[in-house]
């Protein structure tokens, strides 16, 4: 035999007390919200968890968190993919219009109109695509 001595286990640590997320992190979002709601929110500029703070501080520029709720969305990028699908969106706007005014009597009138929709239609969705990708991606976080 040994003389090994048997020694108790050691008392285990307590659980750590939930506490606020580190820098840069998300808040995970509940799992009862509905991909709907959150788009609608994002989509409105809002936030994607209370729905009542604003979303942007600017135009395309996302706030550190909301006003009301301090949901944190430092971790939220969108990247690309707003201005993608307002692209995509505008692009489909815009052939029916090219598509008529081809048969308008001034080439540059019909130039100049589409170009025109084209450029005020994605201004006006692309805030609005933004909204609904961080909606998106607070929900998946």
């Amino acid at each position: 035999m040994s003389d090994e001595t048997v020694r108790p286990a050691p008392d285990p640590a307590p659980p750590a007390e939930p506490g606020p997320p580190a820098h840069g992190a998300v808040e995970r979002a509940p799992a009862d919200a509905p991909l709907g709601q959150t788009l609608l929110r994002g989509w409105r500029g809002r936030c994607p968890r209370c729905g009542e703070g604003g979303l942007f501080r600017a135009y395309l520029k996302v706030r550190e968190e909301c006003p009301v709720c301090a949901q944190s969305f430092r971790g939220l990028r969108a990247d690309d993919g707003p201005a993608y699908v307002t692209i995509l969106i505008a692009g489909h706007l815009a052939v029916p219009l090219i598509y008529f005014g081809a048969e308008w009597d001034s080439p540059l009138l019909a130039v100049l109109s589409v170009s025109a929709v084209v450029l005020a239609g994605s201004l006006v969705l692309l805030p609005r695509v933004k909204g609904a990708f961080l909606g998106v991606l607070w929900r998946s976080a």
